[in-house]
């Protein structure tokens, strides 16, 4: 960890040290007490919310690089558990662990050393991963210390949830709800706790010390929404990861007959050094279409992560396994930039009275200059053994042509949320 400790830092570790003894009081007087998510991301009302979450998730993930002599076979396990404390006039604050465990040593983890297998970032770890306090109104929100943060798609803030160790924020959020159509947030942003984990042999893989400044203001439209952002982050361990970044998001949806709808996201943004980074302005571009039936879903995408002097766009804070192909290969964008042309279709079905969902996926990837850099199919299968319990099967298999190696992963999958 690094020696420096900031102020929101400090606040975050007070509040879980503070929070057992502080609150053993309002827990017995409150029994009924609703989790609070984040603030660009609320939870629907619930009849009978839960003040506690458990999660349980084993995973076997298997990596077949042809960069590596040796094929990774990794099972680990993550235990996550959190309380969430309600004190009246709508304040609530949450406490929230996690742990991760390396059950065999055939994989690089990050933090075992096992240099010879290709990587599987799902390190041993014990930490605190949420710790923050919040107050609410009708109009007005708060939220101070250890934190999720999801904005949008995830493209920019998230929680990198595919790994064991979620990504969090030790941060300062405020939000202001003018009316049911308005939504303008603020983040001040102190550090990231990097998925990686507190045991990751590289320092920078661990945490990284911030000095961000996020704005979003999104407005509902009839059929979709709307979203202006300006992101300014300044990575104080890495300079040149220092970007200003400031784009729009647009998506919406028409009924074309009882059954189908179409649907269309457009987003732009463009993104240059800040602070002491150096390099050239890049842009960003995404553009896809969709078509809907109920859990039956088809998108075919282009999305561009440009080029620029020296750099190209990148998104170092986002959920990454979320874009670009499940095999993690564009996880930083490349310096000739990166350009991804794909298609997708989604649904669901039942087995035996069990529902389940299915994705596959094709990507064909180039540089922004023009380079073929290769091609990708994906594919899961989710089945919901009972509620709570899911069970995942999962494919990546990406195959070069000029960038890295072939790749294919396996990941099978057993997750209990209480």
């Amino acid at each position: 960890m690094n020696p420096k400790e900031s102020l929101v830092h400090r606040l975050a570790i007070a509040i879980a040290l503070a929070l057992p003894l502080a609150c053993s009081a309002a827990i017995a007087a409150q029994p009924g007490v609703a989790p609070v998510t984040s603030a660009a991301t609320p939870a629907p009302p619930s009849a009978a919310p839960k003040p506690w979450t458990v999660n349980l998730r084993y995973r076997y993930e298997g990596v077949d690089d042809d960069a590596f002599a040796r094929d990774a076979d990794a099972h680990t396990a993550r235990v996550r558990a959190g309380y969430t404390f309600a004190f009246g006039g709508g304040w609530t604050a949450q406490l929230e662990g996690e742990g991760v465990a390396e059950l065999n040593d055939r994989f690089n983890s990050g933090a075992n050393g096992e240099t010879a297998y290709p990587a599987v970032i799902d390190a041993r770890a014990v930490e605190i991963n949420q710790a923050w306090l919040d107050w609410r109104s009708t109009a007005f929100g708060t939220r101070i210390g250890r934190q999720m943060i999801v904005l949008d798609n995830a493209r920019f803030l998230g929680n990198g949830a595919w790994r064991q160790n979620m990504q969090t924020f030790d941060a300062v959020q405020a939000q202001w709800k003018p009316s049911a159509a308005w939504d303008v947030q603020a983040y001040y942003l102190d550090a990231v706790q990097r998925s990686p984990g507190d045991n990751a042999r590289d320092r920078l893989a661990r945490e990284r010390d911030l000095d961000g400044r996020l704005l979003r203001v999104a407005r509902t439209l009839p059929g979709g929404s709307v979203a202006a952002y300006g992101y300014w982050v300044e990575d104080q361990d890495v300079a040149a990861a220092s970007t200003r970044t400031l784009g729009l998001r647009w998506s919406s949806a028409w009924a074309l007959n009882p059954a189908w709808k179409f649907g269309l996201t457009l987003e732009g943004a463009t993104q240059q050094p800040w602070a002491d980074a150096v390099g050239g302005r890049t842009g960003y571009a995404l553009v896809e279409p969709r078509l809907e039936r109920g859990p039956l879903v088809f998108k075919a995408g282009f999305e561009r992560l440009g080029a620029g002097d020296g750099r190209a766009f990148q998104t170092p804070l986002a959920t990454l396994h979320a874009f670009n192909g499940w095999a993690d290969k564009f996880a930083t964008t490349p310096i000739n930039g990166l350009e991804d042309r794909y298609v997708s279709a989604q649904g669901g079905f039942t087995v035996a009275g069990k529902a389940a969902t299915w994705q596959v996926m094709g990507h064909d990837f180039q540089s922004d200059r023009g380079a073929d850099y290769g091609t990708e199919w994906d594919a899961s299968l989710a089945l919901t053994l009972r509620p709570g319990l899911v069970a995942l099967a999962k494919l990546a298999d990406y195959q070069s042509d000029g960038f890295a190696r072939d790749t294919r992963k396996l990941w099978l999958q057993l997750e209990w949320a209480l």
